[in-house]
């Protein structure tokens, strides 16, 4: 299963935006909707296709109240995730997924106060030697990957 993982912005709260919309209520309604991620939503997709096109379909609210989306492919990567335009560059064969990275976004993952974690300010890297660099902005539990394209990198 390929899951979506939706970052809200932190002015706005994901789930209260997203299901008080109609539209965006009904493309959410067959899913189940899981929270890995202080405001955030998560949901399951029987492909990388399905999830894309997910994406498509909540695109006019995710461009207004998400700050990024995560889309994790275990067919690619079991742990790490790949930013929606790397999903989408996959998807329409631009990109080959044997040779995804080296540029990658490293979000750190705060323990939770209460409820689920929160990810917080994600640093731009290269894989050094095939590894991920340690995160250094900020004392953190853990931190989650994810693959970028080099224009989402900054190239």
């Amino acid at each position: 299963m390929t899951t979506v993982c939706l970052l809200g912005k932190p002015e706005y709260d994901l789930r209260t935006e997203l299901l008080s919309r109609q539209t965006a209520r009904r493309a959410l309604s067959t899913y189940q909707l899981g929270q890995p991620y202080e405001n955030t939503i998560a949901i399951k997709t029987i492909s990388l296709g399905a999830a894309v096109a997910f994406c498509n379909d909540l695109n006019w609210y995710l461009v207004r109240f998400t700050d990024d989306v995560l889309i994790r492919e275990p067919s690619i990567t079991d742990t790490e995730w790949l930013s929606k335009p790397l999903a989408i560059a996959i998807r329409e064969n631009e990109t080959d997924p044997e040779t995804i990275g080296p540029h990658l976004k490293v979000f750190g993952v705060e323990p939770p106060q209460e409820g689920p974690p929160k990810l917080v300010e994600p640093m731009y890297a290269t894989m050094i030697d095939g590894s991920v660099p340690d995160y250094d902005l900020r004392p953190v539990e853990r931190t989650e990957t994810v693959y970028v394209t080099q224009s989402e990198w900054g190239g």
